[in-house]
């Protein structure tokens, strides 16, 4: 009795949780991003309207289209790609969010395999 009491209560209280998710307040401004690549940590920061997001990293600009398909996910497309691994689009998608900071997922569209970031609105 006291198992099936102990579940109903976890139930319950696993139910009334809820993840944070103010996509709005993200579509537009500047946002810092940092990940760890090896042993050093870099920083990428980006600035984004409604349709173009300008990524600024080690010095450099690189200018990229965004067609949003609801209020949480967009699609990323680089603007003049150097490579061609640049010419394939992103799916991005935020996951929650918490104050100025965001947590999203991304992938190579058509690709499953998705990776996590964090990003800071900065202004």
């Amino acid at each position: 009795m006291r198992i099936v009491l102990l579940l109903l209560v976890s139930l319950l209280f696993n139910n009334c949780y809820e993840v944070e998710r103010d996509c709005a307040h993200f579509k537009t401004g500047t946002f810092e991003f940092k990940t760890l690549v090896g042993t050093e940590m870099l920083t990428t920061t980006f600035t984004r309207n409604d349709t173009i997001e300008i990524d600024f990293f080690r010095g450099k600009a690189d200018t990229s289209s965004i067609r949003w398909i609801n209020d949480c996910e967009y699609i990323v497309k680089k603007l003049n790609p150097h490579s061609r691994a640049e010419t394939k689009s992103i799916h991005m998608k935020i996951i929650s969010s918490k104050g100025d900071e965001y947590i999203f997922e991304y992938n190579v569209v058509g690709n499953p395999k998705k990776q996590k970031g964090k990003a800071i609105k900065i202004n």
